[in-house]
């Protein structure tokens, strides 16, 4: 049997989930004791709180803001689980914004790091889109390792759709131009643009990203109409840097979080929601070319808490 969003959320964010509960549980239920739900949140609940929170790295702002809103709503009886989970799906949903809705085709860039999984999630979305009824096609723009090329002609192989690509070490923004003119030719749906991600290299990077956002803007009106950039959810807050550095060179307004299932530290989703304002668009949850999901803030947060609360 196939399983649904919730049911693949809920199994990747088992190791988060276990983690959060235990540094928690107990102190929780304490605190929801019927006798103590009127009364203020003691000391010690406010320490264990930020605890897990900050275990599972949701990050100390966005732990500040969700013990500040638990000790300040408290007095209206509330169980503690009940305003966790209201003030963390509240950070996640301020976050969300619309896919633009664009004429054919629409342009999406995926910009990170390498390692990141970048190039695999290029792969996954095309079946995504194909799936979904639509008719994409990938552009491998990542000129720079012929490896990254080979890899994903494999997965443009697997999914079903057509790649443009060119010799290594040709211009990036060229084979851009390339694959939107042969994308309108075919009358293809949706481009998928995979980029480079070598980040020590960061000017010569963040002005080739910037390159192709001009080229792609001026061969369809208002592309890239995505710019989704690729996290690992193991690397936690590292990766907030990584994306603060790409969203000011590349313009991302979409997050792809990766490798969910391989971490402890899930809440790193809190963490970008509230850091970034930026919204999760697809979580990978394993290495199948099926195991890109769209992000759900409401399911999420019941997958979290699902386990034992």
């Amino acid at each position: 049997m196939t399983m649904g969003f919730f049911d693949r959320i809920k199994q990747s964010l088992a190791r988060t989930t276990e983690q959060f509960v235990e540094h928690f549980d107990d102190v929780v239920n304490r605190a929801d004791a019927p006798e103590k739900r009127s009364l203020p949140v003691d000391l010690e609940t406010v320490e264990a709180l930020e605890e897990a929170l900050i275990s599972a790295d949701v990050g100390v702002a966005a732990a500040d803001q969700i013990v500040e809103a638990v000790k300040s709503k408290r007095s209206r009886g509330a169980s503690l689980r009940t305003l966790v989970k209201e003030e963390i799906r509240g950070i996640l949903e301020a976050a969300e914004r619309p896919v633009p809705d664009t004429a054919a085709p629409h342009v999406v860039m995926v910009v990170g790091v390498n390692g990141t999984g970048k190039t695999t999630t290029v792969g996954k979305l095309a079946r995504l889109f194909k799936e979904s009824g639509r008719v994409p096609m990938i552009c491998a723009a990542d000129t720079f390792r012929a490896a990254a090329v080979e890899q994903l002609e494999v997965w443009a192989t697997r999914a079903g759709v057509d790649i443009i690509r060119a010799r290594a070490g040709s211009d990036p923004a060229a084979v851009v131009f390339d694959a939107l003119v042969a994308g309108k030719a075919r009358g293809r749906d949706v481009v998928i643009v995979d980029t480079a991600g070598r980040l020590h290299t960061r000017v010569n990077l963040m002005s080739e990203l910037d390159k192709i956002r001009r080229i792609a803007s001026r061969e369809v009106p208002g592309a890239p109409h995505e710019v989704l950039l690729v996290l690992d959810a193991t690397v936690g807050q590292n990766g907030l840097a990584q994306a603060r550095e790409f969203t000011e060179a590349a313009g991302v307004n979409g997050i792809v979080l990766t490798k969910l299932d391989g971490t402890a530290k899930g809440g790193i989703a809190v963490a970008i929601a509230h850091d970034l304002k930026l919204p999760i668009r697809y979580v990978g949850v394993g290495e199948a070319i099926d195991d890109l999901i769209p992000f759900s803030p409401g399911e999420y947060v019941d997958a979290l808490f699902e386990e034992k609360w």
